[in-house]
């Protein structure tokens, strides 16, 4: 990367801020108490503006109008400090504010605080610029934050820490993004501008300044830098990023976001990405080696194998030294720096070798191959020398001189020739041996020789791909970028930061052999790539030319023996068809002669030829003739041609096409019941042409009674469906399934029952959203699934009503319940595992898995795998910290029977895992709400607490455990009573007066009542009932009249199922973490994810219940 000063200007006072306007056209800025606007493209100042009575500090240009003429006061809100910098999101939802104290602010659009960052060095560190990140590629927001502590800190919208804090050495004064978001500028005290990443790793500098640097800003969607300083001084760069790559045969290394390195095989199209978390400078490749320079070291990586295709590279070496150079190659067990005039051979350990000067400027170096250790380097000057060096020598070989400086070198594949592209553009070619200048081509910026080809070349330049054969004239084909390799007739090309292999046909060049009767030189390139018709063109003219052999190695190449049949081949090209036919007929081959002379239009000779023969072959004929005419556009006549030669489907193709129904309903009408086929495409048009009519007289002709049903359930007749069914009932499956998918697809579950009600099928509803949800089940359709599921239990509970089938309806029901909860959570799981991209938390997909393997202790449901979800499980808890889970789950699934995708992640996690302490994080441990327990990541019992045995709560979205409290009822008190005393909202005694712990040798107890006169043991929610009780059984927490009084509504949720079912009641134990309950599926969620899940979907995500449906 390097700074292009384009224009500067100085104003008279210190330059405080500046803004682009929006299209990057014009550039205001605060100097003193006047605003100046200048042109970007020169550095004109076009106007001065006046009106400020004081110092203008912040300038902005309005974007998307957030000011309204309607609003007639702005709101104003208070700060605990001074508020130095603020930061808007993308969106425009949440404002960053920076203080004076250290303490970062967000908060929304109405001015409430949403989160407080407290930063360790406080009012020490005061913050001077902050920046939200453009990028639309990150998850979530990413806020850049700069201190006067000299720290640069990112933070999530959250205001968890992204990272450690980086060290600047210098006071900030100014952060500014690129506009995509891909890197920073900073600048301050240190009187520069410099370029991180967007991860905090310094770049380099942009410009260099007289003092302190207050503002600088990037011009939009551009690479052009503004800087302002406290003497007044704009400054307006180009920032150029040059393209640090390497190449050999089919490997390309080239530099990504200036800290990575991507390794792409430009045959297989894969791609490796090497991450080095700093600056990389130089890059080479060679082989299987790969030396990527970095500021202060040269990492040496090698393959792990020697097998062509792998792309798995390992660190070999590292030289721990500062290196300056302008180019970099690396050898098998050397890598060599280019140092303007001198060359350094170095080995992997950084001993140097061996060093070579020359008389002038070195402009290209490229190995050419050669013993390991003892590799031929291929040297161009300034000066127009070209020299030969072996690494293993001290001597450099001078191959020839020229008078201009070389830019691009390359040698033919048997080191007889050479390429030159010299800095007036032109490609010159010399015979290495006589140093002869064989020929030259303007307009070349780069050349490169065919590795199979001896006499063969290909040069870029002006926009053109340019491919030469021996001393023929130039053969051009568009193509942008510049040429790197060439192999048979694949072309290697860089076009901007992209390689790309472009595969080039060589009919060109074989045709100019031809020309010249240079068949053997035409033999060579075809066998490079080209099309059939070109060898059947080579052999013809190896033919003509007498040139046997040539001609014999294309048939053979094509796999022909037989010379009559060859002959006759010649003839038909010569034009002596009648000669040609009378030789494919002595050559067994008159279906050829028939070929002919169809193919010529020449009907009445192939009759003449046939004769009275075979009528299989005049049906052929006719038929040829109606292709035809179908081909010419007469397809009525084709069809008639078609219909008499028995080719009915042919003739019924064309009809539907055509739309022709009236002949289509002739030909159904004339065929016979028994051609099938024919009559089942005649029905396929007529559904097409929305003829159903037609198509089920046609199906009914044929005694298709099951393409019938489906003719009625794709044109949605119902009636005639049913009707259908009534008579053949074994088509039953084949019609209710259809319709009630149907009528469920359009949210119509009530018609269905009345439906299936209607016709006699009691139950049926119920059999068939069955048969769906199996369905949902095999094709991995998970979410589907748990919503059928959910379906399938509340109408379970529907006709639990019925005494007769209460008992074994509500077990259905709880078991369909908890099929529906398993499904749900494990469709993030199987997208987790299936897709490249997981749209989920870390932490969601952890307290998935972990909630599924405490939920399948007995059975595993179908579809459901135990591997996905304990690979899940260890990717997951390995990634949080939770490594001895982890290390658990790695076990487990050594047992199993895993899939070959996963098999090597799962050893190569099982061995990294072991490195890591056999210890969980704790703040991953889940709590127990009711008795404040810790329980471990891996719970024997399942989802309950091991202490209390209290069933965990959980949420349908993030699978966190919910701080809510189950409670039943006491004896005699009915659910009405109860939400009647619970919203009575008695006065709320202080919390010192209504709870009270009671403490002795053998337990402790925390009692929940109205006062402090009528403590004793029934205080339900904070007993330790697995003291107390001294036994390992679940004791619920019961509450009396008094301590439902004693509740406030809002810290109770009630899930009020319909009879024959009681209502269940929730405590929250955090009454201000609001959590919000589904009045449809009664599943728990957080509000705000509740609240976003729905503004997603417009419906729950669970029970898909929309939001402007008003009934529960």
């Amino acid at each position: 990367m390097r700074a292009v000063l384009t224009w500067r200007d100085k104003a008279e006072q210190c330059v405080y801020d500046l803004a682009f306007k929006p299209d990057g056209t014009q550039l205001i800025l605060a100097a003193g108490n006047r605003l100046l606007v200048y042109d970007t493209s020169d550095g004109t100042l076009l106007q001065p503006l006046k009106g400020h009575k004081d110092t203008v500090y912040c300038v902005a240009y309005a974007k998307d109008g957030l000011w309204s003429p309607e609003q007639k006061s702005v709101s104003k809100h208070k700060s605990s400090s001074k508020i130095t910098c603020c930061s808007w999101t993308n969106d425009g939802q949440y404002l960053a504010l920076g203080m004076f104290s250290g303490v970062i602010s967000i908060r929304n659009r109405n001015g409430e605080e949403k989160v407080k960052i407290e930063r360790p060095g406080g009012s020490l560190s005061p913050l001077w610029s902050i920046c939200w990140s453009p990028s639309r590629e990150e998850h979530n927001d990413i806020l850049a934050v700069a201190d006067w502590g000299q720290k640069l800190s990112f933070y999530q919208l959250s205001g968890k820490q992204i990272g450690k804090d980086r060290s600047l050495n210098f006071d900030p004064c100014c952060l500014s993004y690129f506009t995509k978001g891909e890197y920073i500028l900073l600048g301050g005290s240190d009187k520069q501008v410099s370029l991180f990443t967007k991860d905090g790793v310094r770049l380099g500098t942009v410009g260099e300044q007289n003092s302190w640097v207050w503002t600088c800003k990037v011009k939009p969607d551009s690479n052009y830098v503004v800087v302002g300083c406290q003497d007044g001084t704009i400054s307006f760069y180009q920032l150029i990023f040059s393209t640090v790559h390497g190449l050999y045969k089919d490997r390309y290394a080239y530099r990504d976001s200036m800290t990575d390195v991507i390794v792409q095989h430009l045959i297989t199209e894969q791609k490796v990405r090497i991450k080095c978390k700093e600056l990389v400078k130089k890059i080479a490749i060679y082989k299987n080696r790969l030396a990527i320079q970095l500021p202060e070291k040269i990492l040496i990586y090698e393959l792990y194998s020697d097998d062509s295709l792998d792309m798995r590279y390992r660190v070999k070496e590292k030289i721990v030294r500062k290196f300056e150079c302008n180019l970099l190659v690396v050898c098998a067990d050397h890598i060599i720096l280019c140092q303007e005039k001198r060359l350094q051979c170095l080995s992997f350990s950084g001993v140097k070798e061996r060093e070579w000067q020359m008389e002038s400027l070195i402009r290209y170096i490229k190995v050419i191959g050669g013993p390991p250790g003892r590799e031929g380097l291929l040297v161009g000057l300034k000066n127009g020398q070209i020299l030969k060096i072996f690494v293993d020598s001290l001597f450099a070989i001078v191959l020839l001189k020229q008078a201009t400086a070389v830019r691009c070198l390359d040698m033919s594949a048997s080191r007889n020739k050479l390429a030159v592209v010299d800095e007036n553009d032109t490609c010159l070619v010399y015979d290495i041996h006589t140093k002869e200048l064989l020929f030259q081509e303007p307009n070349a910026n780069s050349v490169a020789w065919n590795t199979q080809c001896e006499d063969m070349l290909c040069f870029s330049g002006g926009g053109y791909l340019n491919i030469k054969a021996s001393t023929f004239p130039v053969h051009q084909q568009k193509l942008q970028g510049f040429v790197v390799g060439y192999n048979g007739s694949r072309i290697f090309c860089l076009h901007a930061f992209s390689m790309s292999a472009v595969e080039v046909p060589q009919s060109a060049p074989m045709y100019q052999y031809l020309d010249r009767k240079m068949f053997r030189e035409a033999y060579q390139i075809a066998c490079l790539g080209v099309t059939d018709t070109d060898w059947r063109e080579l052999a013809m003219e190896a033919l003509e030319g007498l040139e046997f052999e040539t001609a014999k190695k294309e048939r053979k190449k094509r796999g022909e023996t037989n010379n009559d049949l060859f002959l006759a081949d010649v003839f038909s090209y010569q034009g002596k068809f009648h000669e040609a036919a009378r030789l494919y007929k002595r050559s067994g081959h008159e279906n050829l002669a028939l070929d002919m002379y169809t193919d010529l239009r020449m009907f009445e000779y192939a009759k003449d030829f046939l004769g009275s023969g075979d009528p299989k072959e005049t049906k052929m004929l006719i038929t040829k003739q109606a292709d035809w005419a179908r081909n010419i556009n007469e397809p009525k006549a084709a069809v008639e041609m078609y219909i008499s030669a028995g080719e009915h489907g042919k003739a019924i193709e064309i009809s539907g096409d055509h739309g022709w129904v009236d002949t289509l309903i002739d030909i159904a009408r004339k065929l016979d019941k028994a051609e099938r086929e024919p009559l089942l495409m005649c029905a396929h048009y007529f559904k097409k042409l929305d003829n159903p009519g037609y198509a089920a007289e046609t199906y009914l002709k044929i005694g298709d009674l099951k393409s019938l049903v489906h003719l009625h359930v794709d044109t949605q007749r119902w009636d005639e469906a049913f009707a259908l069914g009534e008579k053949h009932p074994e088509f039953k499956d084949d019609i209710y399934v259809p319709y009630a998918q149907w009528l469920a697809e359009n949210d119509r579950f009530e018609e269905a029952q009345k439906a299936f009600h209607k016709a006699g099928r009691q139950g049926e509803a119920v059999r068939v959203l069955e048969q769906l949800t199996h369905n949902a089940v095999v094709e991995s359709r998970f979410n589907d699934a748990a919503y059928y599921y959910w379906m399938l239990s509340m109408q379970c509970l529907d006709i639990a009503q019925d005494p007769a089938q209460k008992d074994v309806m509500l077990g259905k029901f709880h078991h369909f319940q908890h099929l529906a909860e398993l499904y749900h959570g494990y469709h993030a799981i199987q997208r987790y595992t299936e897709e490249p991209f997981s749209f989920h938390l870390p932490e969601t997909l952890f307290n998935i898995s972990r909630f599924l393997l405490h939920s399948l202790t007995k059975d595993t449901p179908l579809g459901i795998s135990k591997v996905n979800t304990l690979f899940t499980l260890a990717k997951q808890s390995k990634a949080l910290g939770a490594y001895k889970l982890a290390r658990h789950a790695y076990d487990k699934l050594q047992g199993l029977q895993t899939p070959a995708r996963f098999q090597k992640s799962i050893e190569l996690g099982s061995l990294t895992i072991r490195s890591k302490p056999f210890q969980d994080s704790e703040e991953l441990v889940p709590l127990c709400y009711r008795c404040s327990t810790n329980n471990p990541l891996l719970n024997n019992l399942g989802n309950v607490c091991i202490n209390c045995r209290q069933p965990f709560v959980f949420s349908a979205s993030s699978y966190e455990v919910l701080h809510l409290v189950e409670f039943y009822l006491e004896e005699g008190i009915t659910d009405e009573e109860a939400v009647s005393l619970i919203d009575l909202e008695a006065p709320r005694h202080k919390r010192e007066n209504k709870w009270q712990e009671i403490a002795s040798n053998t337990s402790q107890t925390l009692r929940l009542d109205e006062t402090l006169d009528s403590m004793g043991d029934d205080d339900p929610f904070t007993a330790k009932l697995s003291f107390e009780q001294g036994g390992l059984e679940f004791v619920p927490v019961v509450v009396n009249r008094s301590v439902l009084r004693s509740m406030s509504r809002r810290d109770v949720l009630i899930k009020r199922w319909p009879p024959p079912l009681r209502w269940q009641y929730f405590r929250s134990l955090l009454p201000d973490a609001s959590i919000t309950m589904c009045p449809s599926c009664f599943q728990m969620f957080h509000s705000e994810d509740y609240e976003l899940l729905v503004l997603q979907h417009t419906c729950c995500p669970y029970c898909r219940r929309r939001i402007d449906d008003p009934s529960p």
